[in-house]
């Protein structure tokens, strides 16, 4: 009798331990899910707070090499990457569209804004839900990558964000296409809250 007792004891002992476990597993979980919807809604918010912005940059592409420039944003809507020589490329965002243009051959390809990645960024309200979906979320040391895709067209591919914490800046991007080819941007020495010339934002045309 003193063994079933001693049976029973320790049966009710491992189902309270495995229950306060099951809540202490349900809890840190919870912590997880909410640190990430904080960084979420101040990603969001750092965002849109941001005006203009000018940094360097640099960009390897799996097909295209290295190459290095200037990056101008003004938002809501507007962005330039003009490339450093030799270079003959250049990207205007604007009015709607993204331009962009090879002057080693005369050609100019025009893509809505909302079909690509910019369009995330440039947004008046930029928001990680709706059209948007979060599919990964890290944190390591005083970096966050934050991977989204479209919601109604995953297989379009996907764009991974990498912020810095402190302070909460954009330090690049890289994006995924639906070919499997992976072109990566990274930014240093940021500006922000600087004026920039509207200039900079008037798209290219062919005769340019």
């Amino acid at each position: 009798m003193k063994a079933y007792y001693t049976a029973l004891m320790c049966g009710a002992l491992l189902l309270l331990s495995s229950n306060a476990l099951a809540r202490s597993t349900k809890q840190i979980s919870e912590a997880v899910e909410l640190s990430q919807q904080v960084w979420l809604e101040k990603i969001e918010a750092s965002l849109a707070e941001t005006h203009t912005f000018r940094a360097r940059f640099t960009q390897e592409a799996e097909q295209n090499g290295v190459s290095t420039g200037e990056v101008s944003l003004q938002r809501p809507g507007q962005m330039r990457f003009s490339y450093d020589p030799p270079s003959p490329l250049l990207l205007v965002a604007s009015e709607g569209k993204v331009v962009f243009q090879d002057r080693s051959i005369g050609q100019i390809t025009s893509i809505p804004v909302e079909h690509t990645p910019l369009g995330l960024l440039l947004r008046p309200d930029p928001r990680f839900s709706g059209d948007v979906s979060v599919i990964g979320f890290t944190q390591e040391r005083n970096e966050i990558r934050l991977r989204v895709t479209k919601t109604d067209s995953p297989g379009e591919g996907e764009m991974t964000l990498y912020f810095s914490k402190k302070p909460l800046i954009l330090k690049g991007w890289s994006v995924l296409d639906a070919q499997g080819h992976r072109t990566s941007v990274f930014f240093t020495r940021p500006q922000m809250g600087i004026k920039l010339s509207p200039s900079l934002f008037i798209l290219p045309k062919e005769e340019d």
